[in-house]
């Protein structure tokens, strides 16, 4: 069987508030949005600006250190893997599915959270 390579690099700003929740087992688990901007040339090579958006999850440690430091419009960079999910709606009883990136590292990028290192 041939491998496959699945990893994914992204950078953008946060849409929304990080929902966070607890699993009955105690692990915490975040989702959240990055809208990342990107520009092009259009048919008649007129620049113009797209977004795409992007699911995010994480867990654990990782997920709470996101609930605290990231909020709407913080920029982050993530790293990570796709990973695709299903399921039944609740009130139509139709099948879902969704694309994600399940995050693995998450670098805060506004100038609030960076270290502060100082030369002595």
């Amino acid at each position: 069987m041939a491998k496959s390579l699945n990893q994914v690099i992204v950078m953008g700003n946060v849409t929304r508030t990080p929902d966070i929740k607890q699993t009955p087992s105690g692990n915490s688990v975040v989702s959240f949005s990055l809208a990342l901007n990107r520009s092009y040339k259009d048919s008649s090579d007129q620049w113009q600006e797209a977004t795409d958006y992007v699911d995010v999850v994480a867990w654990g440690k990782l997920a709470d250190q996101v609930a605290e430091r990231l909020d709407t419009g913080s920029r982050a960079l993530v790293s990570g893997r796709l990973q695709s999910r299903s399921w039944e709606d609740k009130d139509t009883g139709a099948k879902r599915s969704k694309l994600e990136v399940l995050a693995q590292d998450v670098t805060f990028l506004d100038a609030a959270d960076k270290i502060d290192v100082q030369l002595g």
